[in-house]
């Protein structure tokens, strides 16, 4: 028994052997042309990274515009108001007053005509100048109601929000965000601070972080609602209570566009519904176009839900990974072609060892396993060296380009599973040819 037992063991040991032998055979001839090996991998090396480093700068994007959207509340739904297409009876006449937008009966309309609503938020929006001493930015006005914070990104960092005893009285109070902190105040702490803005001055009492651009970017530039004050970009954000808002600065504005005067009246330039349930949100959206339908005639509205763009972009997500991958992968497709070109040349070049190997009794399989060996090291190679460099890139583009990225074990594994097949795929034509050689031609090869 013992002697049967051996006899596995020294066949195992005698293929472990001939592994090693082709193998080292194989190590040994890229060595003698490391060059050429080396130029030959660098395909296989590009073509990895370019297919991490792309799928990292898909993903990265994909989940900074998640992630914007997901601030505005996936149970929210905002409604907001937009101008109105021109009249074109009105063509080239001076138009006094405009009225149109969401107005406050509004408001009360979608409180009592949505079972499932949670909270109702009414927004009024003013870009104005802010004064602290002598500094001097442009800021937005959001005048709002005490539960602003429901429906928000935003967050109390200092002090606190908005009251009812604030709203019921019209104070002369506000909470700044920290975006116009760091503006108007570079060395005073703000809290309890007086701010001008208009004609009036208004104590700081809390500080919210920034809100970005998130709640505003579904909206087109060109339908945005005119507002009172300067133009261009803001600094920051003040939240004012919506009744002091209503009174200090009225509900008019009035805009000068090629030599023509116009006066806009808007109430309300937003109004955040929550409802109370994920699966509401749709019949709670049917029934808000249904409202509006009713009562704005002029198509002054436009109504965002957060929930629809998230499941949207979702899919862009996935259409942009799939169409970002393919590119990458046809490099990795051209450094293929490279390895199977540099190993039928390395075929001719070594006709003659491989006469002389199958001479002295090697197997077609050894000649294929050799052949296929170098491929596959080359292209193994090339995949963890890839992988460094796919690692790398994004690193960099995230630092000096500002774009976020985001790499995934996802891709790692699916460009260095790729690489190996690769490999084999393009590895296998040559190994066969230098196997199905005859021993006798190869010989003969000078």
């Amino acid at each position: 028994m013992t002697g049967l037992q051996e006899i596995p063991e020294s066949i195992n040991v005698m293929i472990l052997y001939r592994i090693r032998r082709v193998l080292k055979l194989g190590i040994k001839s890229l060595w003698l042309h490391r060059l050429r090996a080396i130029l030959t991998v660098l395909g296989i090396i590009f073509g990895v990274a370019s297919v991490i480093a792309m799928l990292a700068i898909g993903e990265g994007a994909s989940r900074a515009a998640q992630e914007q959207i997901a601030r505005l509340g996936s149970l929210n739904i905002i409604i907001k108001t937009a101008q109105p297409p021109e009249d074109q009876k009105a063509t080239g006449q001076q138009q006094m007053l405009r009225e149109y937008g969401l107005t406050y009966a509004d408001a009360e309309r979608f409180h009592n005509s949505i079972p499932d609503v949670q909270v109702i938020v009414p927004v009024r929006r003013l870009s104005q100048q802010a004064w602290y001493r002598n500094r001097k930015i442009p800021i937005e006005i959001i005048g709002t109601v005490p539960w602003h914070l429901e429906t928000s990104p935003v967050r109390l960092l200092r002090g606190r929000f908005l009251t009812s005893f604030d709203l019921d009285y019209k104070q002369d109070i506000c909470v700044i965000d920290e975006a116009a902190v760091k503006e108007l105040f570079i060395f005073d702490d703000p809290m309890g601070q007086d701010v001008k803005i208009g004609k009036d001055y208004y104590r700081i009492v809390g500080i919210v972080t920034a809100q970005g651009s998130a709640s505003t970017a579904s909206v087109p530039e060109e339908k945005a609602p005119s507002t009172n004050g300067q133009g261009g970009a803001n600094a920051g954000n003040i939240y004012i209570p919506l009744s002091a808002v209503k009174e200090r600065f009225g509900e008019t504005s009035l805009q000068f566009s090629s030599g023509s005067r116009k006066i806009e009246k808007v109430q309300l330039q937003e109004v955040i519904i929550k409802v109370s349930d994920i699966g509401k949100v749709q019949s709670s959206r049917d029934i808000l176009i249904n409202l509006l339908g009713q009562f704005h005639k002029k198509n002054d509205y436009q109504i965002v839900v957060p929930l629809e763009l998230l499941r949207e972009s979702e899919r862009t997500k996935r259409i942009f990974s799939v169409v970002l991958g393919s590119i990458a992968a046809i490099s990795l497709l051209v450094g293929g072609i490279g390895i199977m070109n540099i190993m039928l040349a390395t075929v001719s070049e070594r006709t003659r060892e491989i006469g002389i190997r199958r001479a002295l009794g090697a197997k077609r399989k050894d000649i294929i396993f050799q052949f296929l060996s170098e491929t596959l090291f080359l292209t193994f190679a090339g995949g963890i060296l890839g992988i460094f460099l796919g690692c790398i890139i994004p690193f960099f583009v995230t630092r000096f380009g500002n774009m976020p990225t985001v790499i995934t074990w996802i891709s790692l594994l699916l460009s260095f599973g790729i690489s190996g097949i690769v490999g084999i795929a393009f590895g296998m034509y040559p190994a066969y040819r230098a196997a199905n050689m005859d021993p006798i031609e190869s010989l003969r090869h000078e």
